[in-house]
């Protein structure tokens, strides 16, 4: 496979075929999603020992459960005999885990407890202790969001964010915490599972085009409406960074997409604890706090900050994704506002919601029309506003000092790149600063 004919980090094009391709897609699934850091829960969705919910990662599908000591595993749904699932409901508490095949049973630290009738059939030379659930190599914590690595070899998941940490930490480390609210909705998009992926790096350029007719409903300053006008250059900003995750931010009041007395009253409870997040994080982050962020932890989880929005895009094959959708909340705001933002979220981004239907149809169709024979031999084009990126003394990573341009998406694909390319972890010098010599050595077309 010849990598630089898939991604051009020069030129800034990356070939169609890696949104349909089978075989780009299984490799996806080995050095993608067997090595990087994927979302699996929030803390506040298991608060007790024997609580679980079951998700997937990549295609596997995995049992989360917090353990008697309060710490956290993951575990392969499958039964160590023929296959078949130990855990059918979604989230749930037990004690143990059953196939229901043949009754196997593992505790919930994922040993294997009990084999009906292994006396008589086994003659006891069955060696339980090597039979456990195939344990996920690795389960963090991050501020309450439980993140799985398959990988033992892998970086922390703070090595692995990077100068992200600095950005993600404005609205995860505040005060108090967030949490999710749930469980997540669920909708499913015949697309590959990149498309939303980039597009929440930073694609700011659809917003007025794509949701014009919802912005009007909802009663948006006419310049943002039709790209009539867009954010002027210093207000806003794009980040990518050496993992290939990215942002964008609108230097307007964050929660103001959400309208009428939601808006304003989100707004108000950020006023009166921004001292606070100031105080704990410093005045920079503090902004940040205040502003709509658009963004993606490379390679499936995206946020939106300021509406709220918390999605994870489950690769189900390479033209097919299924989309799990929670609501953010701060867990020190009061419970009636809690409500009003989850009617807020789920109006605009939720399965049905009035920005969230415009964008579902362009992911398809990006996915679904690079598998035509003529269409397929060409590339898509993420130059724009390349060359006007650098490293600035304020603000961690490779940043473009406007809201509108695909700095993410360069920065992702980057990435992206890299890790089809390597053999192990080791490979991918963490800290390093020839990713950005990369990036800022690309052509302007």
């Amino acid at each position: 496979m010849n990598l630089d004919k898939l991604i051009d980090i020069e030129n800034a094009t990356q070939s169609r075929s890696i949104f349909y391709d089978e075989g780009i897609y299984n490799l996806e699934m080995e050095k993608v999603f067997g090595r990087c850091w994927l979302f699996l829960t929030h803390e506040n969705q298991i608060p007790r020992p024997g609580d679980y919910v079951k998700t997937t990662m990549g295609e596997d599908e995995v049992i989360v459960v917090r353990q008697r000591d309060n710490s956290i595993k993951a575990f392969l749904n499958a039964c160590r005999h023929r296959g078949a699932q130990v855990c059918s409901a979604e989230v749930g508490s037990a004690r143990n885990f059953s196939c229901n095949f043949h009754g196997w049973t593992y505790g919930i630290d994922g040993a294997l407890i009990l084999v009906p009738l292994e006396k008589e059939l086994y003659k006891n030379k069955l060696d339980k202790c090597k039979l456990g659930l195939r344990e996920v190599a690795k389960v963090e914590n991050y501020h309450g969001f439980i993140f799985g690595n398959f990988d033992a070899q892998a970086p922390s998941f703070r090595d692995y964010l990077g100068d992200m940490a600095w950005y993600v930490d404005s609205w995860m480390d505040i005060a108090g915490g967030v949490e999710l609210i749930g469980p997540p909705s669920r909708s499913f998009l015949k697309c590959n599972w990149k498309t939303p992926s980039e597009n929440f790096c930073g694609d700011i350029y659809h917003v007025g085009w794509t949701h014009g007719a919802a912005l009007k409903a909802l009663g948006a300053k006419e310049s943002r409406i039709g790209n009539k006008g867009l954010p002027a250059d210093g207000n806003g900003m794009q980040i990518t960074t050496q993992c290939g995750h990215g942002m964008g931010v609108v230097f307007d009041p964050g929660p103001m997409i959400l309208g009428g007395d939601i808006a304003t009253d989100y707004v108000a409870w950020q006023n009166s604890i921004r001292s606070q997040v100031e105080e704990r994080l410093g005045p920079q982050r503090a902004k940040l706090y205040s502003y709509h962020i658009n963004s993606t932890i490379f390679p499936n989880t995206s946020y939106l900050w300021g509406s709220n929005t918390f999605k994870v895009w489950q690769p189900r094959g390479a033209s097919g994704v299924e989309v799990l959708t929670w609501t953010i909340v701060e867990k020190n705001m009061p419970d009636e506002l809690k409500q009003k933002i989850v009617r807020g979220m789920n109006r605009i981004f939720g399965t049905a919601g009035m920005l969230e239907a415009d964008d579902s149809d362009n992911f398809e169709t990006m996915s679904q029309l690079s598998r035509g024979y003529q269409t397929r031999k060409g590339n898509v084009v993420s130059n724009m506003a390349i060359g006007s990126e650098r490293v600035h003394p304020d603000w961690p990573g490779v940043t473009l000092e406007s809201p509108v341009g695909e700095t993410g998406h360069r920065g992702y694909y980057r990435f992206y790149k890299e890790l089809l390319g390597a053999d192990s972890w080791a490979d991918i010098k963490l800290g390093a600063d020839y990713w950005k010599d990369e990036l800022l050595g690309a052509k302007v077309m």
